[in-house]
């Protein structure tokens, strides 16, 4: 089995998480403020990846990401970036569609927050990124990391996103998703079995771990 494949899924679902820790946070503690219109509407944006099927926003975003209109012209002329079957049109596919794994649960949890925890800290002289930091962020450490974990974990089984976008270039865009179904087309179940039990192994030891350490977490009144 060639694990090339295996690697830039993972180097894929590593880069995209990291970008979404650093956009994520920021949105969601927004998200969690007093809603507004342009919040709900932002809102519904967020949650559209869930529910549009793969080859429909990755339609979207192939015209969006192409050469010859929209960002992807402005960017290859400006730029001369290509983001149509590359690696960084991998990342940026990835970011938006995973972004809800990353914001929605991160922004539930600043909800169910004491308001007198950030009140506190802004008596105190805090900025609001500061009283974020340090104050907000500690507080929901469990949800922080199943956000992470679960943005990790979707990024690597992605599929019809990144197949739209970057196509099937070994050592490029072909990612392990793509490696199962290029194995089912050419009927080698075998080769389909590696790659598909080397996914499931990786996210169920992820997930497992995540569900042990918010488990560690609760502290029961008979514990």
């Amino acid at each position: 089995m060639d694990l090339s494949p295996v690697w830039l899924s993972l180097k894929l679902a590593t880069v995209t998480t990291i970008l979404l820790l650093m956009m994520g946070l920021p949105l969601a503690w927004w998200l969690s403020k007093k809603r507004t219109v342009l919040r709900m509407l932002a809102e519904v944006l967020l949650t559209m990846p869930l529910v549009l099927p793969p080859s429909v926003l990755g339609f979207y975003l192939l015209l969006a990401f192409s050469p010859q209109q929209g960002l992807g012209k402005w960017l290859h002329n400006v730029f001369d970036v290509q983001l149509v079957f590359s690696f960084p049109g991998l990342v940026l596919a990835s970011v938006i569609y995973s972004l809800p794994f990353m914001a929605g649960p991160v922004r539930s949890a600043l909800q169910q927050l004491p308001p007198s925890l950030a009140q506190a800290s802004y008596t105190l002289g805090k900025s609001e990124w500061q009283t974020l930091r340090h104050v907000l962020l500690p507080n929901i450490k469990p949800a922080l990391l199943t956000a992470t974990v679960l943005t990790f974990a979707h990024t690597l089984g992605e599929f019809g996103v990144v197949l739209m976008i970057g196509g099937n270039i070994p050592g490029v865009t072909r990612v392990a998703s793509v490696a199962v179904y290029d194995a089912v087309e050419q009927m080698d179940y075998s080769l389909a079995a590696n790659y598909s039990l080397t996914l499931f192994a990786i996210t169920f030891a992820l997930l497992m771990g995540v569900f042990i350490y918010n488990k560690n977490q609760v502290k029961t009144p008979l514990e």
